[in-house]
């Protein structure tokens, strides 16, 4: 895969979903646990020296499997090369849960899936059909990042439903 170099930087650079100091081990048999600041910024996982601001490497999220390897400790391996897994180390269960719970939401995939489910659920509250036809679906990430530029953020203000509503559509669920 093809990148920008200083953008992937600029990229490393904003706020983060989350970050963490984390035991990493890399991919080559053998390797040792280092100590890294691991940040997620959208769909990519950086990874810092603890004394640096440059990272010294990412992770794109895409096609992906996060695993947990112990109660603390979780992988993440690639379906295309499953021979490419890191292993992150977290202070407790409950931060391994949270880490492994917002790397599977970063990646497109998920994302375009959520989509689609939020789509289907506001035609059944409101009747109403919007932002595109689903056949054109997989017109590319181009298109799906211009029609967010030309609408709101969040799909479910194009059809003006708040916040409370959205809690009593998940209380409903649970």
């Amino acid at each position: 895969m093809r990148y920008n170099e200083k953008e992937l930087q600029a990229l490393s650079r904003q706020p983060a979903e989350l970050a963490a100091e984390l035991g990493m081990r890399g991919r080559k048999k053998g390797s040792v646990v280092k100590r890294r600041l691991v940040k997620l910024v959208v769909n990519f996982l950086f990874y810092f020296r603890t004394d640096e601001a440059e990272p010294v490497g990412a992770l794109l999220l895409e096609h992906c499997r996060v695993s947990q390897e112990e109660p603390s400790g979780f992988s993440i391996s690639f379906i295309e090369d499953p021979e490419r897994k890191y292993h992150f180390e977290c202070c407790s269960e409950e931060q391994c849960q949270e880490w492994m719970g917002a790397l599977r939401r970063a990646s497109y995939e998920f994302m375009r899936r959520s989509l689609i489910f939020y789509r289907n659920e506001i035609q059944k509250m409101t009747g109403k059909v919007g932002m595109g036809n689903m056949a054109q679906e997989g017109a590319g990430l181009w298109a799906g990042a211009h029609a967010a530029l030309s609408t709101p953020q969040d799909p479910l203000e194009q059809f003006g439903i708040s916040e409370e509503a959205r809690f009593q559509l998940s209380s409903l669920k649970a």
